[in-house]
């Protein structure tokens, strides 16, 4: 039998889901942050990180059409009426917060482009890997476990952005990992709720790309905590009224 990339992979993922999902959360993390340092020495902000998060996407979603796995990821439209999810409005504001302080232009057009198609790639690895295969893998043993584990692992994991290159200095770093842990929180339970990850994928890939217009002059860390601490809020909000909905439910059915 020829031994093939995808092989290797579905040998890895009969053995250990859990063991699966975190070797894409290293590899990943890895991969990612080497990306970034070599555009930086190119010169070319995102140049390279962008041809490693498209190759690592089309092998992610290649291997799970391949062995059927897509919905059980999530990778499918939600049966969930949206006025059960309130319409999404709490996410439509989160997404407006990059541009809350302004709007301005960061980079050049090339860069401008390279940026956003490597953030909307990065929501979608971010959203599969912890929400789809690491969630997933977990959720079987104890819900509540996963749900923590999933969601603490994604904020923690922006520490990464402190050793990357990408400039992070530790203030707005420990703000990112507070109001991210709550991203991920609400990101989980959308996923719990609606049994799809389009809408977080679409929604992380949005809201990291819009970053690429903030204007942040004169920005002040005060401001910078109360945007982090209203964040926070909007989305552990949604996430607790998420869970309470499906508690609720689960409740109603069991009369």
């Amino acid at each position: 039998m020829k031994i093939t990339p995808f092989l290797i992979l579905k040998k890895l993922y009969d053995k250990s889901k859990i063991w699966f999902a975190v070797s894409w959360i290293i590899a990943y993390c890895i991969l990612m942050s080497a990306g970034d340092s070599l555009s930086a020495w190119i010169g070319i902000e995102k140049s390279v990180t962008l041809a490693i998060s498209v190759f690592l996407v089309a092998t992610l979603l290649l291997f799970l059409k391949k062995n059927g796995l897509c919905s059980d990821y999530g990778l499918c439209l939600s049966k969930t009426p949206a006025r059960s999810m309130l319409y999404y409005v709490p996410i439509l504001i989160m997404l407006s917060a990059n541009l809350w302080y302004g709007v301005t232009l960061n980079y050049g057009a090339l860069e401008t482009v390279l940026y956003i198609l490597t953030m909307l790639c990065v929501g979608f690895l971010e959203e599969v890997i912890f929400r789809g295969l690491l969630f997933e893998a977990m959720r079987k043993d104890n819900v509540k476990a996963a749900v923590i584990v999933s969601s603490v692992t994604f904020g923690f994991g922006h520490i990464i952005n402190l050793i990357n290159g990408s400039g992070t200095v530790l203030l707005h770093n420990l703000l990112q990992v507070v109001y991210a842990t709550a991203a991920g929180f609400m990101f989980v339970m959308m996923y719990c709720k609606s049994k799809s990850l389009i809408v977080c994928i679409a929604a992380h890939g949005v809201f990291n790309s819009l970053s690429v217009f903030a204007d942040e002059t004169g920005v002040t860390n005060e401001t910078r905590i109360l945007t982090a601490f209203l964040l926070t809020v909007i989305t552990g909000t949604y996430a607790l009224y998420l869970a309470r909905s499906m508690k609720k439910k689960t409740t109603d059915s069991s009369i």
